[in-house]
């Protein structure tokens, strides 16, 4: 048994190349571990490379959908714009028409009113107050729009004249209003009343003016003037 020296321990005893083993254990696998890595780097960057062009290509077809799309949307906001521009028009014709149609209901209770006044101002009876009263009406009725219409001498109309009477006249070449009756009232292009009138029509059997001025005889045989004009010029 040996003395050993007081305040010495002994020491592994180390390989003469001075590297221990167990240190050059990590440095191997760390080697092994990074060329196991290239590779797998390698691949995946050739992968990436392969893969650029396809993402391009969804991406062009993604920005197509998104064309498609829009189109889609802007061809639904103009046809809805288009629908409420009709929607206004119609419901602006319809507020029109409602007014018209009670404007001429008001009216045309009003009508047998405005004829009494008629009568009365064509024998001298509208005078004093009541002439007022009468103006003034008249005048509220025309700003609602009631115009009056029938004049003696204008050719008949079945549309806006109601014949009450008839009669035969040489001097007429169409059917034709010789007496107004009733006036006719409108509100703008709509008729409310139409005018009552007396109609005479042409004589049967006698041609027109017009007609018997073309078949007149352009000179009269008896008229020596006439004879003279068709001599020859023996001269």
């Amino acid at each position: 048994m040996s003395e050993e020296t007081p305040g010495f321990e002994e020491k592994p005893e180390v390989p003469a190349d001075g590297t221990p083993d167990d240190a050059a254990e990590p440095k191997a696998a760390a080697s092994s571990k990074e060329e196991a890595a290239a590779p797998a780097g390698d691949s995946a960057a050739a992968r990436s490379a392969q893969s650029a062009p396809d993402s391009g290509a969804a991406l062009l077809a993604q920005l197509d959908q998104a064309r498609t799309a829009l189109g889609e949307r802007t061809g639904d906001l103009q046809r809805l714009q288009a629908e409420y521009q009709n929607y206004r028009r119609r419901v602006e014709r319809d507020r029109i028409a409602v007014k018209e149609i009670a404007v001429a209901s008001l009216l045309t209770e009003l009508l047998p009113t405005l004829d009494d006044i008629g009568r009365a101002r064509e024998h001298g009876e509208l005078v004093g107050g009541f002439k007022s009263v009468a103006e003034s009406l008249e005048t509220a009725a025309a700003k609602m729009g009631l115009q009056q219409f029938g004049k003696e001498g204008e050719p008949f109309d079945p549309t806006i004249h109601e014949a009450l009477m008839h009669s035969y006249a040489p001097d007429v070449t169409e059917d034709t209003c010789v007496a107004i009756l009733q006036p006719g009232y409108r509100i703008g292009e709509r008729t409310i009343r139409p005018a009552r009138v007396a109609v005479a029509e042409p004589q049967p059997g006698t041609a027109p003016k017009s007609e018997a001025a073309e078949t007149a005889s352009p000179s009269d045989p008896s008229d020596p003037s006439a004879k003279d004009a068709d001599a020859p010029d023996k001269g």
